[in-house]
């Protein structure tokens, strides 16, 4: 009877996710409430799956995914991949293989933790919906797990029921020849079809994408450092991998509207410049420049690590409007200085600290980050969402990199597991000043916390009370009857089924016993099955809590339950029809 209720709010679960009448994270609530009440669930267990390693995995990787981009890895990673033109598949395409070939010898959520923000910075750039490229990227982490030992946990598990059956496990690469060739075809299939199913969602992450931001307007200092003295204006462009618009020179306190391309820029001059905030961060990291309105609060708080940069937009009852930075004294009146503003439809042709505000208008302020909050109030603007603008910061790229190998090192030598090493990396980034300890919990997408915590009592429970395995003893009848290829095409569809349910290891461990006992029964060898369970588990692809992947990108894409079964049913029917006969011709019965 109690794997009747199960059933019933799994069901009546799966349809609220369709219906997205109500959000995620309250159903998965509700539907935990409910098997409590009923007293399926123990009371004081209710609350366990939020101490699951999962969950914690999943909150420690968004916490590192937004250190390495602080420390400027993904501006690095993003130039790259967006010199391979402007072509979306291609994009997708690149994006896609990179995290295949990184889930093979990494964890497949790590290796999504470094190209997700990749994927959300490129389709900014291009302007595009981050929804387009997250889910390709997920699934394409999903896809390159499976074709080594080490890149999913399901192969680990499977490799010890072998040693339990044949005294010998699964080598590293004894799964490569099936998990390549169904890697292949399904990227195959994500580049040149999948992604197309998609919709343009914006997601969680892009609420300042309401407002239209155009090119900032802001003005640099050339300093004693500066890689471009002595540089003519005209080559600047050519010099620089950045898109920028010199509107005009300062020098010796005079403004040259329309400085001569031969023009030879000198120590002291200020450039005014028109750029989008990517390309203004590319061209000050490059050049070595400092943002004029800078100068002044980096002498008075020097030492200070509590700096921080903010976009806000000027709200039609702000008091600064037809005021400007410079007559109402900004940096005493409110302690923020003005870098940089954009306006829309209309040009600027005054210094930006002699602009008069308008609403609409988005600034780029600097100040000190426990009162930069109180300070936008205060001036009647709105922040817009994070999207880690850090300009003229100085890059950690190799502290950071060094400390995510040494987690993922620390994984794959099986010193530590997954969940305590992304926790320590996430420690590491903040002892090492990677990412302010502010950005620890505005890091983490919390409802995707709670909705992933939420149901993994729930999952346990079809499993506790036996639903899982009446549903699994089923393909024992089952299999007396059916041919072998039609055998191994049930077992690896029920895997996917209740992969997308419950915890793909859990999966792979109430799967593998009756893979086995099939086999025995069928007097065929249990490679085959083994193999056939590893790779249903690793292909949860049509639920957001599959697998943690999965859930990562939920949020940042903006996705409803939905649009898992879009890409996700035609990508498992794909798999099955070339799982099955790959298993069959490298591993035969």
């Amino acid at each position: 009877m109690e794997h009747l209720i199960v059933f019933i709010t799994l069901i009546l679960a799966l349809i609220l996710f369709i219906w997205d009448r109500f959000r995620h994270d309250i159903v998965a609530v509700i539907c935990l409430l409910v098997l409590v009440m009923v007293g399926i669930i123990p009371a004081g267990e209710a609350f366990s799956g939020f101490s699951h390693p999962a969950v914690i995995t999943v909150a420690a990787v968004l916490i590192v995914s937004s250190g390495l981009q602080k420390a400027g890895i993904i501006d690095v990673i993003g130039k790259w991949v967006m010199k391979t033109g402007d072509n979306l598949t291609v994009q997708i395409g690149v994006l896609t293989v990179l995290v295949c070939i990184a889930s093979a010898f990494m964890n497949n959520v790590g290796a999504l933790a470094i190209l997700m923000p990749v994927a959300i910075h490129i389709a900014r750039k291009k302007g595009y919906s981050p929804s387009i490229t997250l889910m390709p990227l997920a699934f394409g982490s999903l896809l390159g797990g499976m074709m080594t030992l080490i890149g999913t946990p399901p192969n680990i598990i499977i490799a010890t029921f072998r040693a339990e059956q044949m005294g010998q496990p699964f080598g590293m690469f004894d799964f490569t020849p099936v998990g390549a060739g169904i890697a292949l075809a399904g990227i195959v299939f994500i580049i040149l079809i999948g992604w197309r199913l998609l919709p343009s969602r914006h997601g969680e992450s892009s609420a300042e994408e309401r407002f239209h931001i155009q090119d900032y307007i802001t003005e640099v200092l050339i300093t004693e450092r500066s890689t471009i003295k002595d540089v003519q204006i005209g080559d600047l462009n050519e010099i620089v991998e950045a898109d920028i618009r010199v509107l005009g020179l300062i020098r010796d306190n005079r403004r040259i509207h329309a400085p001569r391309w031969r023009e030879l820029l000198r120590e002291n001059d200020i450039l005014i410049l028109e750029a989008d905030s990517d390309d203004l961060k590319a061209f000050i990291d490059q050049t070595k420049t400092e943002l004029v309105g800078e100068e002044q609060l980096q002498v008075e708080e020097a030492g200070s690590e509590d700096i921080s940069i903010v976009e806000v937009v000027v709200m039609p009852n702000s008091p600064i409007i037809n005021k400007t930075a410079s007559r109402m004294r900004m940096r005493s009146s409110y302690g923020v200085n003005l870098l940089a503003i954009a306006r829309k439809d209309r040009q600027i042709m005054q210094r930006i600290d002699h602009v008069r505000f308008n609403a609409g208008d988005v600034l780029l302020l600097q100040g000190q980050a426990d009162m930069l909050n109180e300070t936008i109030i205060t001036m009647g603007c709105l922040p817009l969402a994070d999207r880690g603008f850090c300009i003229g910061q100085p890059k950690k790229i190799a502290l950071a990199l060094g400390v995510f190998g040494l987690s993922i090192a620390a994984v794959v030598a099986g010193f530590l597991q997954v969940q305590i090493a992304f926790t320590l990396a996430a420690v590491l980034m903040v002892l090492t000043g990677v990412l302010p300890v502010r950005d620890i919990y505005t890091s983490v997408d919390w409802p995707v916390i709670v909705l992933l915590g939420a149901m993994l009592p729930v999952g346990a429970a079809l499993e506790t009370t036996g639903g899982a395995e009446m549903i699994a003893s089923q393909i024992l009848m089952a299999g007396n009857t059916l041919p072998l290829w039609a055998t191994l095409s049930v077992l690896i569809v029920v895997t996917m089924l209740l992969s997308g349910v419950i915890n793909n290891a859990a999966t792979v461990v109430l799967m593998a016993p009756i893979s086995v006992g099939v086999a025995h029964g069928l007097n065929a060898s249990v490679d085959p099955f083994l193999m056939t369970i590893a790779i249903g588990a690793s292909c949860a692809f049509l639920t957001p809590i599959g697998h943690q992947s999965n859930t990562l990108v939920m949020g940042p894409g903006g996705y409803n339950f939905t649009d898992y079964v879009k890409l996700g049913l035609p990508l498992s029917i794909l798999i099955v029809m070339v799982a099955v006969p790959l298993i069959l011709y490298f591993w035969p019965a």
